[in-house]
């Protein structure tokens, strides 16, 4: 039986990707890079900003100086359009056992997100950011980093994640992992056939699905 759940946050818990692969495409193309939707879903999607940072450096480009502008215009953004995947909090109110968000947003951000979606105090303390391990996700820094504090050995633990990077994390871990298709990115980003080739545990298209899906997993 499962015992512990590790969420992802954007794309999985709150509906956050479009925002934000919106403002990155007007901040990229503002300083010169005319990288499209599709490339940043392909080559950023699960990163953390240390790992955008260093590859915005391979197109010549600079981001440290124009974050804080970034970050508040994002900011802005999920205050005015962000909210929960659909039919997601209703199925966290059904699961019971240890729980915990690990994202490679910044801790801000995912308390901005958390709380404008209703979702934080379904998680309460254990809200873990990469900012807080060396190493961000396709490492398994961070999961395990979270198992630790919920207490839950690696192998009892299960993942779910909407990006390759953060399902190869959860493997290297140890975790089992449920891929997830329900965020409104999930078609443009070609999630369906990227995180298969990552031969998850499982692959789920909606939220409703969560709860049969962990069922089943032995």
């Amino acid at each position: 039986m499962v015992r512990g759940l590790i969420f992802d946050c954007d794309g999985v818990l709150v509906d956050s990707e479009p925002l934000a692969v919106a403002e990155l495409e007007i901040l990229l193309q503002g300083l010169g890079a005319p990288i499209s939707s599709a490339r940043i879903y392909d080559e950023f999607l699960g990163r953390s900003v240390s790992t955008i940072i260093e590859a915005a450096r391979g197109y010549g480009i600079d981001l440290g100086p124009a974050l804080p502008g970034f970050s508040a215009a994002l900011a802005r953004r999920f205050r005015r359009d962000l909210r929960p995947i659909p039919g997601m909090v209703e199925v966290l109110a059904q699961l019971s056992g240890p729980r915990a968000v690990a994202s490679s947003s910044a801790p801000d951000r995912l308390a901005l997100s958390l709380a404008l979606t209703g979702l934080a105090p379904l998680f309460g303390p254990h809200v873990y950011s990469a900012t807080q391990v060396e190493r961000g996700k396709p490492a398994p820094d961070l999961f395990l980093f979270a198992a630790g504090h919920l207490g839950v050995a690696p192998a009892d633990c299960v993942v779910i994640e909407d990006s390759p990077a953060g399902l190869r994390a959860a493997r290297a871990a140890g975790m089992r992992v449920i891929g997830f298709l329900g965020g409104s990115h999930a078609d443009q980003a070609r999630l369906a056939g990227k995180l298969a080739a990552e031969n998850p545990d499982a692959l789920i298209d909606h939220a409703r699905d969560l709860p049969k899906t962990l069922a089943g997993l032995r």
